[in-house]
Parts: structure tokens; sequence; C-alpha cells
């Protein structure tokens, strides 16, 4: 149990600070590659795969 909510946890992080790139960055193409990766966090908090 803790270590799945460790998991959740450390899946949030990293999606957060993937979205906070996604806000700095001011590239178009390093956007798109932000929310390439950005993807399967998300997949993975909602519990979809």
């Amino acid at each position: 149990m803790i270590i799945t909510i460790l998991y959740y946890v450390l899946a949030a992080a990293a999606a957060g600070l993937i979205v906070w790139n996604i806000f700095k960055t001011k590239k178009w193409q390093e956007e798109v590659l932000y929310v390439v990766v950005l993807i399967p966090f998300l997949l993975r908090l909602l519990r979809l795969k």
C-alpha cells in the first residue's frame, strides 16, 4: 500500500516537473516533445495503463 502511494507521488512529481517545463520553454518543438513524454505519466496517474 505504501509503495503504491509513493509510486503515484513520484509519478505526480515527475508530471508536475514536465508541465512546468512545458510552460517554461519557448520552442514549440520542445513543447511537443514534453507532451509526448507527459502522456505515460498521466496514464499512470489515471490508472489507465
